[in-house]
């Protein structure tokens, strides 16, 4: 097919293609298609293969001409998309821009638009100065981390003559009474166990038990305002009767070398957890420093850069977050759309607009490394890449083996090798950045990110 091509790179990325198609592959291709339907088509009067060109064209003209349009778009584009630069990107389909109206005696031309990956023109990214996080880590944090541990090998035991308190795991009987006494049918609830002050149960009643003995019962007057979370209980006053079953406290194992011993067989003493933790805290905190640097330095690439952002490429990226935002809900769309209405009153476009300035900062940054990538031909080793399936399978307790087949099953092993040379590239930045003393905070801030 016989074609020439005129090719405009726009704004955000989108490229205008307008491509002109010669009057004799205008007429061959009509010429053909008007042959095959004499051949196969069936008309009453005439055997099978035997009807006219005239009497074909002048009932089925503009069918046929509608055909030969669509067959000369979708192969001369075909044609051209195969040999062209800019490319379309995967999930932006080539439109065709207005109507077309094909003249058998004229060139055929009309025009496509569809987005192609970003040309991008990348500051200066070596040499960048940047601020480089000042961490306090003091014995404080050590205890921390001691009491953590302490805290996820607590165990409860039974408080016989003691009292409800906070963080105490209680046992329960609860029913709610009409104004009479009288049980409400279908509120009983028999043997309920919670953690008091967590919150985890409907009616809120967490402080109403404190001071409650084993055994004791009580009836607990409730008002709800209009907007509490549970509709059934919203602008209601109710009435609980509550029985306690049991009460257990919760202990703290002491810290010694039993409970070290407990956490890891790599513990043979509490000095071994605590050497330890101090290493893992130390390892921590420059591991937080270094993304903390690493992201400001992107940054300022970003900033600096110049990166026409597709829009079907924002858009992917907005609705991939909606995706996931879905997934963490783990309810249907129609569901979680009423939840937004009735609780914040947003539609679904008012959550895209709000997520549309991440989308596009997440994407630069994207490229941006891409680019860094391509332009310092970062590569990566298949030792390098050993290296990380023998870490990921010592943590795993499993061979090296078994960790390659999974990470083949998943299709994790590209992603791995990409992120190695992310981590490359973020190396070469700060060898070659000039860092200064920046922000001097503690240990915790920097964990928590109040910074």
């Amino acid at each position: 097919m016989i074609t020439t091509k005129e090719v405009e790179l726009q704004e955000n990325s989108s490229v205008k293609l307008k491509i002109t198609v010669k009057k004799k592959s205008v007429k061959e291709e009509y010429a053909n298609l008007v042959g095959k339907y004499c051949e196969t088509v069936q008309l009453k009067g005439f055997r099978k293969g035997k009807v006219p060109a005239d009497i074909l064209i002048r009932k089925f003209g503009d069918s046929l001409i509608a055909e030969t349009t669509e067959n000369i778009i979708r192969g001369s584009l075909e044609d051209i998309l195969e040999s062209i630069k800019h490319k379309p990107l995967p999930y932006s389909t080539p439109t065709v821009d207005s109507e077309v109206s094909l003249d058998l005696q004229k060139d055929f031309v009309y025009d496509v638009s569809y987005d192609t990956y970003p040309e991008i023109k990348l500051s200066d990214y070596l040499g960048l100065e940047y601020e480089e996080l000042k961490v306090k880590i003091t014995a404080e944090d050590l205890k921390r981390e001691l009491k953590n541990l302490q805290e996820q090998n607590s165990y409860f035991i039974d408080k016989e003559d003691g009292v409800v308190e906070k963080g105490d795991n209680i046992n329960i009987d609860y029913v709610e009474v009409d104004e009479k006494g009288a049980e409400m049918s279908g509120t009983r609830r028999e043997s309920f166990a919670f953690i008091v002050g967590s919150g985890y149960n409907i009616y809120q009643f967490d402080d109403d038990l404190l001071s409650m003995k084993n055994g004791e019962e009580k009836l607990i007057k409730k008002s709800f305002d209009q907007d509490f979370e549970n509709k059934e209980l919203a602008g209601r006053d109710i009435e609980l009767k509550v029985k306690v079953n049991n009460i257990k406290e919760k202990k703290l194992p002491e810290l010694n070398d039993e409970l070290a011993q407990d956490i890891s067989d790599k513990y043979n003493t509490l000095e071994d957890l605590k050497k330890d933790l101090k290493q893992k805290i130390e390892e921590t905190s420059k591991s937080r420093v270094r993304a903390d640097s690493i992201s400001k330095l992107l940054d300022q690439i970003a900033d600096k850069s110049t990166i026409p952002l597709p829009k079907s490429m924002i858009e992917l990226e907005v609705y991939s977050q909606w995706r996931n935002f879905l997934g963490q809900y783990n309810v249907n769309e129609k569901k979680l759309l009423e939840q937004l209405k009735e609780k914040d009153n947003k539609t679904k476009e008012d959550m895209l607009e709000q997520w549309r300035p991440s989308a596009e900062r997440k994407l630069k940054l994207m490229l941006a490394v891409n680019k860094m990538i391509e332009e310092e031909k970062v590569k990566t080793g298949k030792e390098e890449l050993k290296k990380e399936i023998k870490k990921i399978a010592e943590t795993r307790s499993i061979t090296i083996k078994q960790a390659e087949e999974e990470l083949k099953k998943g299709n994790y092993l590209e992603y791995m090798e990409e992120n190695l040379k992310k981590e490359k590239l973020y190396d070469l930045l700060l060898e070659k950045g000039k860092a200064k003393p920046g922000k001097s905070i503690n240990f915790l801030d920097l964990i928590e990110g109040n910074y």
